[in-house]
């Protein structure tokens, strides 16, 4: 049966977004008897104390009892929750943040540091793939760091056993603008051309591939500028496609809500919840939080291809045929669709850096330009050649 979310034609488009009806998500509450395990409901978020509920996490069944009630959150309640005292120690955040900060330091003093993909560069410090370049300066933090009980189960609770998890930290300081209501990835890295493509159900699926969450390395009032959430905004099923209207937004800036967090503290959200970082309107806090992006094992192809290699025969013989017009472009893009790598992701945010804010340029994408541009063939094997350097770890 269709909903009233449900587009008669198998795709969202954003003109055809329907404001009262997301409205009319947003209205709703949260209810305390719908998360028995929290402590608090703060702006319709509940609150989970991990002082409390960590005994819970090595017994299977209460284990299993309180994932099964984050998910529900995260898919169809307020869409966000808090660990308070995830971290019962703070010691390792301290630790990882002495290391974090001498890793921005030398990556200043190399390349310029890594830009924020949301914000003007030298606003904000980035490093990206925080997971690998915290793990490579210093094993031992890194052990403590990510030996969470809490962190693995909320992940574990949205996606499953086997997650994958990648991590970029960001340091807004004092003067750092916010910025503007979006969605993340899958979808919410792409284009709105791209994310359009997509069929229905597919945007159904990229929320439950991903679980957004964050670390505080400090202590965050509301005037150091907590990431702001727009509770239940991930129930509306086209938002990927409605998320950069002006008028969404404006709902977004009327409507959304900011908690404050401990040192030690976790927040996690769908990656379908309306959000954005906050303006740090602080004196003196140098706002430091881990972004954790953690993926599905899903999200991964069964068999390992070259696809690279399968690139550099085929182009000549593609070219010919766009030249010779033996093949129509439509077919041609069947077959650079069956042969070369349609997707951004995962890659090496230092050397490849998201592009108009969104993703890096996908293979397919290079082909088709290549074509386009009547590129010779060892030309396009040499920028072929490129771009697999520009991913390398």
């Amino acid at each position: 049966m269709l909903d009233d979310q449900t587009p008669k034609t198998g795709y969202f488009d954003a003109e055809a977004c329907d404001l009262s009806e997301f409205e009319a998500l947003l209205a709703q509450t949260t209810a305390t008897d719908s998360v028995p395990h929290a402590t608090d409901v703060q702006e319709n978020v509940p609150i989970y104390d991990m002082g409390a509920l960590r005994d819970h996490l090595s017994d299977l069944s209460a284990r299993r009892t309180l994932m099964a009630e984050w998910a529900q959150v995260l898919r169809y309640g307020a869409g966000a929750l808090v660990l308070k005292t995830a971290y019962s120690d703070t010691s390792p955040i301290d630790a990882a943040t002495v290391a974090y900060d001498a890793i921005i330091a030398a990556e200043k003093s190399g390349d310029g540091g890594g830009a924020d993909h949301f914000a003007a560069s030298g606003a904000n410090d980035r490093i990206w793939n925080s997971l690998q370049k915290l793990c490579e300066y210093d094993p031992e933090t890194f052990l403590h760091y990510f030996a969470n009980t809490s962190i693995d189960a909320v992940c574990e609770a949205w996606l499953g056993p086997n997650y994958q998890m990648t991590a970029q930290i960001n340091l807004v300081h004092p003067g750092g603008a916010a910025q503007q209501a979006h969605r993340d990835y899958h979808l919410g890295f792409q284009t709105a051309e791209v994310s359009g493509a997509y069929p229905a159900h597919v945007h159904d699926l990229s929320p439950v591939m991903t679980l957004q969450g964050g670390i505080a390395h400090c202590d965050i009032p509301i005037e150091s500028g907590p990431t702001k959430l727009l509770p239940f905004s991930q129930l509306y099923r086209p938002g990927y496609a409605a998320w950069r209207r002006a008028d969404f937004r404006a709902v977004f800036e009327e409507r959304c809500i900011q908690l404050p967090l401990s040192k030690g503290d976790a927040v996690f959200f769908s990656p379908a919840l309306f959000h954005a970082a906050g303006s740090n309107s602080s004196a003196d806090i140098h706002r430091m939080v881990n972004l954790l992006q953690v993926s599905s094992a899903f999200g991964r192809a069964m068999e390992v291809v070259d696809r690279t290699g399968m690139c550099k025969l085929l182009y000549p013989h593609a070219l010919a045929a766009l030249r010779s017009g033996t093949l129509a472009r439509a077919e041609l893009d069947a077959a650079i669709s069956a042969t070369a790598e349609g997707y951004s992701f995962p890659t090496n945010l230092d050397r490849d850096p998201p592009t108009n804010g969104l993703a890096p340029q996908t293979q397919q994408a290079a082909f088709r330009s290549a074509l386009n541009e009547g590129l010779e063939a060892d030309a396009f094997a040499a920028r072929l050649d490129e771009m697999d350097a520009r991913r390398r770890p």
